[in-house]
């Protein structure tokens, strides 16, 4: 086989064969096919498309191109859920204690946040002590003990997948349904699990801004989850604004411990029992998700979950103590962005909070880049909210007081009122499997 002939054969809109694509998935991860070729390939498919069957072929291909997780030993069954991103996105730390208090084993394998939305490592790293470069024996070790870990990628998995997104990147190809489709579930597959729930995000916060979007790539990725012998459910949710109030490290953090006790705030309680209850479903500990839903709620309300997690984040050298009397470490300014008029907020724009945040030094603009993990913005008024004129808005916590002002500006362009009620979008739009 010769990749001029591969790409040729796409330009002409043909179909691949298995070995095709695993020829192709083979010359990107070792080296033999050019950055050039790769581009040009990248944009014939882009053109030309790929049906169900190659974008499977592509994801297994993915998968088996670098590590695979082997989480066999942890039981039948392995649950993972992923996020496409959004912002004040704290779900991951609540629904994990949340499974494992439950019932179920959790290995969680996360990432650091890159571009303007967060990263579960970086949430993590702002818990006094908390270590999250556990070896892989020791990432398994735990989670046989107390059922759930949390830990950074250390193995490399999907290398193929690194390179390509490098290359979709710079080739005005990274919307490619197939390419985003074989990026995410390339990984959850080489992670080990085989119940896998995704978070499609649409809205001005997500990658994604359409529902008819995000319900084509839903139905790619569940398609090609079954093809592959996953169980995919995928459930679009809404991210025009932030979940919960606050964006940013340590401060969804604080969030998230409210939530796990039982408090916080209800679109991310309401969000995380709803994953967790599918998951429970899947993993056949209960026949349905209200009943799972009323066990789940309980798990929250009488503290179990937040146990779940405190024995977590203790195994993993971390501290909560700061958190739980309040005394942990905070922003030196919190200033306030106030409404100028009366009315109902129409508009919290997700994307607008999150670029402020990274303007605080929240976000990372490269991989590498340090964060400073206490500042970022907390959420008065939501869509819907009344509000008056002279009235909190948000609250900016920031370090420096000059950037603080100019943040706050950017926060309130973020925020638009009318004079008569609105209501929010639904948080979940539609759930596909």
């Amino acid at each position: 086989m010769r990749i001029v002939d591969l790409i040729e054969k796409k330009k002409k809109g043909s179909t691949y064969t298995r070995d095709e694509i695993q020829f192709i998935i083979d010359g990107i991860t070792n080296g033999t096919i050019a950055d050039y070729q790769i581009s040009a390939w990248l944009m014939a498919v882009w053109f030309a498309g790929m049906n169900d069957d190659e974008t499977a072929y592509l994801t297994e291909a993915m998968a088996k191109s670098g590590d695979m997780l082997d989480l066999s030993s942890l039981g039948n069954y392995i649950v993972d859920k992923h996020s496409t991103g959004g912002v004040g996105d704290k779900i991951t730390l609540v629904l994990i204690p949340l499974l494992a208090a439950a019932g179920l084993p959790v290995a969680k394998l996360s990432g650091r946040g890159l571009g303007h939305t967060g990263g579960t490592i970086d949430k993590l790293e702002s818990i006094d002590g908390f270590r999250t470069d556990l070896s892989i024996d020791e990432f398994l070790a735990q989670v046989k003990n107390i059922n759930v870990a949390i830990a950074s990628q250390t193995l490399e998995l999907t290398p193929a997948d690194g390179k390509l997104y490098a290359l979709r990147d710079v080739t005005a190809t990274v919307d490619c349904l197939p390419f985003i489709c074989s990026s995410v579930v390339s990984k959850k597959i080489a992670s080990g699990a085989n119940i896998i729930i995704l978070d499609v995000k649409c809205g001005s916060g997500a990658f994604i801004k359409t529902k008819e979007q995000a319900e084509k790539l839903s139905e790619l990725m569940v398609s090609v989850g079954h093809r592959l012998g996953r169980d995919i459910t995928a459930v679009i949710t809404d991210m025009n604004q932030p979940l919960g109030f606050a964006v940013g490290n340590l401060l969804e953090v604080v969030e998230s411990v409210d939530v796990l006790k039982g408090k916080g705030p209800d679109d991310v309680r309401d969000l995380s029992v709803y994953f967790a209850a599918l998951a429970l479903v899947k993993a056949k500990k209960f026949e349905n998700l209200e009943d799972a839903e009323v066990y789940l709620c309980k798990l929250l309300d009488d503290g179990s979950a937040f146990r779940k997690f405190e024995e977590m984040v203790s195994a993993q050298h971390g501290n909560l103590l700061s958190i739980e009397k309040g005394t942990y470490d905070k922003a030196r300014y919190i200033l306030d962005v106030k409404s100028f008029s009366d009315g109902y907020v129409s508009r919290c724009d997700a994307l607008s909070i999150a670029k402020a945040c990274k303007m605080l030094g929240a976000g990372r603009e490269k991989k590498g880049d340090e964060i400073n993990h206490r500042v970022g913005v907390v959420l008065a008024k939501k869509i819907g909210d009344e509000v008056k004129n002279g009235e909190v808005l948000a609250y900016v916590h920031a370090d420096d007081e000059n950037l603080g002002k100019a943040v706050c500006e950017e926060v309130a362009k973020a925020y638009e009122t009318v004079s008569e009620h609105v209501y929010a979008e639904k948080l979940i739009y539609k759930t596909i499997c």
